[in-house]
């Protein structure tokens, strides 16, 4: 169904050109959309002319116009004046309006399609089948990008999102749960990973807002696997959220080992802390020593700019890892140990995100 605003933004652009008013009823004579002042008992005259067997009728100096879908009558056009030139642009009006109605069906047949596609709905003969009666071509270049916006997805950045994609038709957007809106971007042969970085960038810039993360699946060259590429951008949000805070777009292909630790059951998480640890976990430690390690990793385990850093002796810094590794038996200034420190950070970082979700 065409939104009201949609059918009055019409109306009044055909106003502007012809300079005849014209109003849409629904079938019952109620007003969507009109640029005068109605009549005393419009209601009543539309359920007349709803009633009869004529297309078209002047009643009272307007011209009357039925608007069908598929031979089942949707609207009724008014057009105020009883001329011939009104009765031409209450024709051309009516048109205008079955046009627009044969188009948003399309789009929400699409709509429809690139849903089921997306969630696993159809079976692999009918995704071909659907997308030729569609006309979607089936083996173009696309990646599926999806935009997190909260718990309450308001109805502003969906069509806000949808604006920004007006007039690239090979490309979808929709919505499958109320947190979420899904791109399906089609990309020319050229184009690649940092093309649909930029891309996810402008969405959030149209959103208007830092709050929001956007991520990124992988590029795929057949329409059945855009699934696939949902799947991972899906994936690429929860662990962006985990281990990547700092990022609003996060790529699928990015990911490093987030992507691996991810996918580990937690009864296996639980063994590793245990077995490396013995029984504690290294988010027990106070913020100064969790400090000196976060710091201590991002200058690539260098004491000495670490010590700069954080404006502390070097040798201040050199006892607090040697107090670390008594009590850990594990010296971040060995390579070895450092990664498993590193490993061990992010799998309890990833422990406590599945405890808060379930």
């Amino acid at each position: 169904m065409i939104s009201n605003q949609i059918l009055q933004n019409t109306i009044e652009g055909l106003k502007k050109i012809a300079r005849i008013d014209l109003c849409v009823c629904d079938i019952d004579g109620k007003i969507l959309a009109s640029t005068f002042a109605q009549r005393p008992q419009q209601e009543a005259v539309v359920a007349a002319f709803v009633e009869s067997e004529a297309d078209s009728q002047v009643i009272q100096g307007q011209q009357y116009f039925k608007v069908f879908d598929e031979n089942r009558l949707e609207y009724i056009l008014v057009a105020n004046g009883g001329t011939e030139d009104v009765y031409m642009i209450g024709k051309i009006a009516a048109f205008q309006i079955h046009n627009l109605l044969v188009a948003y069906k399309e789009r929400f047949d699409k709509d429809n399609f690139i849903k089921n596609l997306l969630l696993d709905n159809l079976l692999l003969i009918d995704i071909y089948n659907r997308a030729k009666k569609l006309h979607i071509m089936p083996e173009d270049k696309r990646a599926v990008l999806v935009l997190e916006v909260g718990k309450e997805r308001d109805r502003d950045i969906l069509e806000a999102v949808r604006t920004f994609f007006i007039g690239k038709n090979k490309d979808f957007v929709t919505a499958v749960d109320e947190e979420t809106v899904i791109i399906v971007k089609s990309l020319e042969a050229q184009e690649g990973y940092d093309d649909l970085q930029k891309c996810a960038g402008a969405v959030l810039e149209t959103c208007g807002t830092d709050n929001m993360h956007i991520a990124v699946g992988t590029i795929v060259h057949d329409i059945r696997e855009v699934s696939r590429s949902y799947k991972e951008a899906k994936m690429a949000l929860d662990v962006g959220k985990i281990f990547y805070e700092e990022k609003n777009v996060i790529a699928y292909s990015t990911l490093g080992i987030g992507r691996l630790i991810y996918q580990l059951p937690i009864p296996l998480c639980k063994m590793f802390i245990r077995e490396i640890f013995d029984g504690h976990s290294p988010d027990e430690f106070d913020e100064e020593t969790l400090t000196t390690i976060g710091k201590f990793f991002e200058n690539n385990l260098n004491v000495s700019e670490t010590s700069r850093q954080l404006y502390i002796h070097r040798n201040t810094l050199v006892y607090r890892l040697d107090k670390l590794q008594k009590s850990t038996n594990l010296d971040l200034r060995v390579f070895e140990d450092a990664i498993t420190f590193k490993i061990a950070l992010m799998v309890v970082r990833y422990m406590k995100y599945m405890e808060t979700i379930q």
